[in-house]
């Protein structure tokens, strides 16, 4: 009888173990909404790409600057964890430069002029503390005043091929962080990489690097032979009108007037039947300028 005993009061305390584990378990996956939801904002500069990660936190009928984020301390930006600010390239932030990678952003608020860190810490929630070896930038900004915001959010505003504003806007307030990239050198390496591989019969990438250049309005030289090497490759009605544009741009106008003529032919007898009608058009306009 006293094994019997045992035998139960060990099986009650297995029983016991698994009716805790379970309860501990179902714990554990108890997913609840967050006060201040999670966002993420990405937008490509140039060519490079940035994202950031922050929670908004909403008014709700408080006091904000100088109260719930007081003046002269540290503020991550956002509830819960540190805003996070992703990099794929090289920027200038605020006016300082900031390498490619994931850092996170906090500020020191003022009445007329907020104090911005970029710091390689990442993760940290309400621990404002943080190693001054890690601060990759620092740079100030001035908030404006705005219309009502109830919910904070970034966004990315006055977007340009070089650069953007990262733009923070709650309550009453928006503060404009600017960011620079250097799309042309960025672009420019990438063209003169993808020239060195280039196989002999592509005329597609130097015909692209020409384009690229003409549109941008840089390295015209260099954007001249590229675009010849490409109709020497193979004409198209593309790099043929291509050709004929930066001609007539670089004041060539009688070797403009061959290439475009040598486009609309080449484009008549191609069997994709390109729209060759505007060409004609920009011929008929540079034929009787020069008569």
């Amino acid at each position: 009888m006293v094994r019997i005993a045992r035998r139960i009061a060990v099986l009650a305390i297995l029983v016991g173990l698994v009716a805790v584990t379970a309860v501990a378990t179902a714990q554990a996956e108890l997913t609840l909404p967050r006060p201040s939801p999670k966002a993420t904002v990405s937008q490509t500069v140039g060519l490079t790409d940035f994202t950031v990660t922050y929670s908004r936190p909403g008014v709700k009928g408080r006091k904000i600057w100088g109260g719930l984020v007081p003046y002269a301390e540290k503020w991550r930006l956002g509830a819960n964890e540190a805003t996070s600010f992703v990099s794929s390239g090289d920027a200038t932030v605020g006016g300082k430069p900031v390498p490619a990678g994931e850092f996170s952003i906090y500020t020191i608020p003022a009445e007329s002029e907020w104090t911005f860190v970029v710091t390689t810490e990442t993760g940290f929630w309400n621990t404002l503390t943080f190693a001054p070896d890690k601060e990759v930038a620092r740079f100030t900004a001035t908030p404006q005043s705005a219309p009502d915001e109830e919910w904070m959010r970034f966004s990315f505003e006055n977007l340009s091929m070089n650069g953007a504003d990262l733009v923070l806007r709650w309550e009453k307030l928006r503060i404009a962080i600017p960011i620079e990239v250097k799309t042309h050198d960025h672009a420019m390496a990438n063209i003169r990489a993808a020239l060195a591989e280039a196989k002999a019969d592509d005329w597609q990438t130097p015909y692209r690097a020409a384009q690229y250049c003409f549109n941008a309005g840089v390295n015209h030289d260099e954007a001249m032979a590229w675009a010849e090497k490409a109709v020497a490759t193979q004409e198209t009605y593309f790099n043929l009108r291509l050709l004929a544009d930066m001609k007539m741009k670089a004041g060539k106008a009688k070797e403009a007037i061959a290439a475009a003529e040598k486009a609309i032919k080449v484009g008549k007898a191609d069997p994709d039947k390109p729209d060759t009608g505007p060409t004609e058009t920009k011929l008929s306009e540079w034929k009787s300028r020069k008569g």
